[in-house]
C-alpha cells in the first residue's frame, strides 16, 4: 500500500477544496470554501511550528497522501481545545420526571437543553475519505493516526476528547432535526446555516438561539426520529469511535442532532496502547500488522506496516512501510496493532 497520512500544508488547498466539493453539506471542519480553508492551513502550520509542548488552541489537519501520484485522497483534523475562540455548544438531551399525586401519574419529559459543558476538550474531526478509495482500510488509517498523533504530542491535548458525528441529512441536502428545532427562530435553511458557520463560526447561535429547554415532545416527528442518529454514512464511524472507548453521553450538534462522542484521552485504546521503539532494523518479511508512525509535529507521517517488537523495546519494522515513513536504523516510531 502506497498510502501514508502526513502533515498538511498550504500546498494542499486544491487538494482539500476539491475534496470539500464532495462532501455533501452538513460537513463544518471541510466547508467548499477556498477562504475558509486557507484559514484553516494557515492555522495548522502555525500549531506545526508551535514549540512550546503545551495546550493551546490549535488545530492540526492532516491529509492522505498516494506516494505514487502525489495524490490527496483523504483529510482529517484534530482541535487542541475547543470553545476557545468563541462558545462551543452543544444540546444535552436529559429527562424531567414529574409526578401529581392527585392524579396517582408519573410524567417523564425528554429535553433539549443548549449546554457549553464540552468547551475545554480536544476534539478529532473534518475525517473525509474520497469516495474512490472508501476500501482497503484507509477509513482506519486516517481515523486511528488522530490517536498516534495525540500520543506523540500528548501535552497538547486535554484529558477529555470528543468526536461530533454528522446527523441525518435529507435528499434536499436539508436537516429535518434543523427545521424542526433551531430553524424555527433563524428564518435560514440549514444549508445557509452549516455554510455561516463554517466560515464564520457559531456566535450568531448565542445571540439568537433561546436559552430555555426545548420539549421533544413538542417537536415534530421528522425531528425526533433524528436526534442523536448519525448520518448513515458515519455509521462505520461511530462503531470505530465505539471500538477505541468513545460513548454517546446524550451530547447532540445544535445544527442537525448528530451525535457528540466523548472519551477520556488516556482512555482511548490506539493511545494507551500505542508504543515507541527504536528501529534496529528495516528488514521484516512478516509480522505483526500494525499502524506505524514517526516524525513530529509538521514532520509526523503515518502508514500502515508490520512490526515485531524485541525484549529490549527495539521494533524491526518491513521495507516498504520504512520508505513511506522516511525511517531507518536507529530512528524512533510509535506503533499500536492493527
Amino acid at each position: 500500500m502506497t498510502f501514508r497520512l502526513r502533515a498538511a500544508h498550504i500546498s494542499d488547498l486544491e487538494h482539500l477544496y476539491e475534496m470539500a466539493k464532495l462532501t455533501g453539506g452538513g460537513f463544518t471542519n471541510l466547508p467548499a470554501d477556498r477562504a475558509a480553508l486557507t484559514r484553516k492551513l494557515e492555522r495548522a502550520d502555525e500549531a506545526f511550528s508551535r514549540t512550546e509542548d503545551v495546550l493551546g488552541d490549535d488545530i492540526f489537519t492532516l491529509v492522505l497522501e498516494n506516494t505514487d501520484t502525489g495524490q490527496v485522497r483523504g483529510t482529517c483534523q484534530l482541535f487542541s481545545q475547543v470553545g476557545q475562540q468563541w462558545p462551543f455548544y452543544s444540546y444535552r438531551l436529559t429527562t424531567l420526571t414529574q409526578q401529581s399525586q392527585e392524579l396517582d401519574r408519573t410524567v417523564r419529559a425528554e429535553l433539549l437543553s443548549l449546554v457549553t459543558d464540552l468547551e475545554g476538550s480536544s476534539e478529532v474531526g473534518g475525517l473525509f475519505l474520497h469516495p474512490g478509495e472508501r476500501a482497503g482500510g484507509l477509513g482506519l488509517l486516517l481515523a486511528r493516526s488522530r490517536y498516534l498523533f495525540i500520543a506523540m504530542h500528548r501535552h497538547r491535548f486535554a484529558d477529555r476528547i470528543l468526536a461530533e458525528l454528522r446527523g441525518v441529512i435529507d435528499d434536499r441536502g436539508g436537516s429535518p432535526f434543523w427545521d424542526g428545532v433551531a430553524g424555527r427562530f433563524f428564518g435560514m435553511t440549514f444549508q445557509e446555516a452549516d455554510y455561516f458557520n463554517a466560515i464564520n463560526g457559531n456566535q450568531f447561535i448565542a445571540d439568537l438561539m433561546p436559552k430555555h429547554p426545548v420539549y421533544v415532545a413538542m417537536l415534530d416527528e421528522e425531528a425526533k426520529k433524528v436526534i442523536g442518529v448519525p448520518h448513515p454514512s458515519g455509521r462505520a464511524a461511530m462503531r470505530m469511535l465505539e471500538n477505541e472507548g468513545f460513548a454517546a453521553e446524550g451530547y447532540v450538534d445544535i445544527f442537525d442532532g448528530g451525535p457528540t462522542m466523548t472519551a477520556r484521552t488516556d482512555n482511548v485504546k490506539s493511545i494507551a496502547a500505542s508504543t515507541p521503539s527504536r528501529v534496529s532494523a528495516t528488514d521484516l518479511d512478516s509480522g505483526e500488522r500494525a499502524l506505524i508512525a514517526a516524525g513530529t509535529l509538521g514532520t509526523f507521517r503515518s502508514a500502515y506496516g508490520m512490526r515485531e517488537i524485541a525484549d529490549d523495546g527495539s521494533v524491526v519494522i518491513d521495507a516498504a512501510c520504512a520508505e513511506l515513513l522516511e525511517v531507518s536504523e536507529g530512528d524512533q516510531v510509535w506503533s499500536v496493532a492493527r
